[in-house]
């Protein structure tokens, strides 16, 4: 690896019980990452999606398809996500990171931060849980790593 190069690799854990049952989570610290902290969704933490949607539909629906809505009660918009965990990608240091994150939401925002998609692509992509995504940059420009073979990470360093 280049020395100025930063690679970053974002791990999803397993599935909660919450995950299960479709609740929205709480923003969960990401040890040694504050920036890759999960998202916030206010009022709607802990709260599955359809208790959200059958008392708040057109904010479920909002939030869904605008990128600049936050959820009432203090939530973060898909879109101030993006540019919280870009800005916290960006500063870095060169070197591996690994990184445990609380949801997919955090890996979706970092992919499409890095790859400078515009805020919509992050409807787009779906994240599994127990799943590792690596990008790696250098001079402002990130790349995404996909295609590695089944097993390929359990064998080198984090």
């Amino acid at each position: 690896m280049h020395p100025t190069t930063v690679r970053v690799r974002l791990v999803i854990a397993p599935l909660d019980e919450a995950g299960r049952h479709h609740r929205f989570p709480y923003a969960d610290p990401c040890p040694g990452h504050e920036g890759l902290r999960g998202q916030d969704h206010g009022a709607w933490a802990g709260r599955s999606m359809d208790e959200v949607a059958g008392e708040d539909p057109e904010g479920l629906r909002r939030w869904m398809t605008d990128t600049s809505y936050a959820p009432p009660g203090g939530g973060e918009s898909v879109e101030a996500l993006i540019a919280r965990v870009g800005a916290h990608l960006g500063a870095l240091e060169p070197g591996t990171h690994r990184a445990v994150v609380a949801g997919q939401g955090v890996v979706r925002a970092a992919v499409v931060g890095a790859l400078e998609l515009p805020a919509t692509a992050f409807w787009r992509l779906d994240v599994r849980p127990g799943s590792v995504t690596t990008l790696t940059g250098r001079s402002g420009r990130w790349n995404l790593l996909v295609g590695q073979p089944e097993g390929a990470l359990e064998d080198s360093p984090a």
